[in-house]
């Protein structure tokens, strides 16, 4: 038995050592650094004065309040609109894994290239949604240089790009789903509606639970759409800056590590404090 176990350790080892030194010790590392200040080659002491910096920095508040509108609206829209796709395609489309591919594919591009497209299809002159809107004979904002509608477009941005992995993984727990029970709710005279509302959904309840954990996460470490969409900025007057574009702008461009560090900190806790609600609510609804 002890030797089982020291060869279980010997294999793990390589695996624990990867992610001390790449997971655990940047966080750690990071914590340290928000209680200190100056450059990151000369770091100094300074207990809480960079907290209390960025709690009474307004653009800290304005990039927080902006990632969380962008998870409360991106996350439930783009699960929704994934869920009804993927069950359209189970159950009414042939070919499904021809289409699962044509969905998956915007998850292996590049963001930044996917970006500089929609930035030229919300382009307010010339972009072809623009362009469909007027044709309609409706309103044609200034997606990219207004900043009244700069959180509109990287929520736009954001559904569409998490469809692709969505998708995938709904197909995947649709095909799971034991084709017995179809039968017999088709034996009793059930509707689509019923089948799906009382067989497809509450299996289905576990899959989303993970679906909304990963989303959330993402949703809270939005950087590289904004990046993309404005062309390395945070929209007009900031408008667009999200928690790690804040991040990033002090610790990168004004070189304040400390306060960069502190600003992550806090993120890290929204993060788990939202995702341990997450995991409560999901564990209610599932009748776990």
């Amino acid at each position: 038995m002890k030797t089982n176990q020291k060869k279980a350790w010997l294999f793990l080892a390589p695996t624990i050592i990867f992610v001390t030194f790449f997971s655990i010790y940047p966080i750690l590392r990071a914590f340290v650094m928000s209680f200190q200040s100056g450059s990151l080659i000369n770091m100094n002491w300074t207990g809480l004065s960079n907290y209390q910096y960025i709690f009474h920095d307004p653009e800290f508040w304005r990039a927080i309040r902006n990632t969380i509108l962008y998870a409360l609206i991106s996350v439930p829209v783009a699960l929704a609109i994934s869920i009804m796709l993927a069950w359209f395609m189970f159950s009414k489309v042939k070919h499904k894994s021809f289409f699962e591919t044509t969905f998956f594919m915007p998850y292996v591009t590049s963001t930044i290239a996917i970006g500089i497209v929609f930035r030229y299809i919300f382009n307010g002159e010339y972009g072809l949604l623009n362009f469909l809107l007027r044709a309609l004979h409706l309103p044609a904002p200034n997606w990219i240089d207004d900043p009244a509608m700069s959180l509109t477009t990287i929520i736009i941005f954001g559904v569409w790009t998490s469809l692709a992995f969505n998708i995938v993984i709904l197909m995947g727990a649709l095909r799971n789903i034991d084709p017995n029970y179809y039968t017999i709710a088709d034996m009793y005279g059930a509707s689509g509606t019923e089948k799906f509302w009382r067989i497809t959904m509450p299996q289905l309840v576990p899959t989303i639970a993970f679906l909304l954990t990963m989303n959330i996460i993402a949703a809270f470490k939005i950087y590289t759409s904004v990046y993309a969409l404005f062309n390395g900025q945070a929209g007009v007057g900031n408008s667009a800056t999200t928690a790690v574009f804040y991040i990033y702008n002090k610790f990168q461009i004004v070189d304040t590590p400390g306060v960069a560090m502190a600003a992550t900190v806090v993120l890290f806790i929204i993060i788990m404090f939202v995702t341990f609600l997450q995991r409560k609510m999901m564990k209610k609804i599932g009748g776990r």
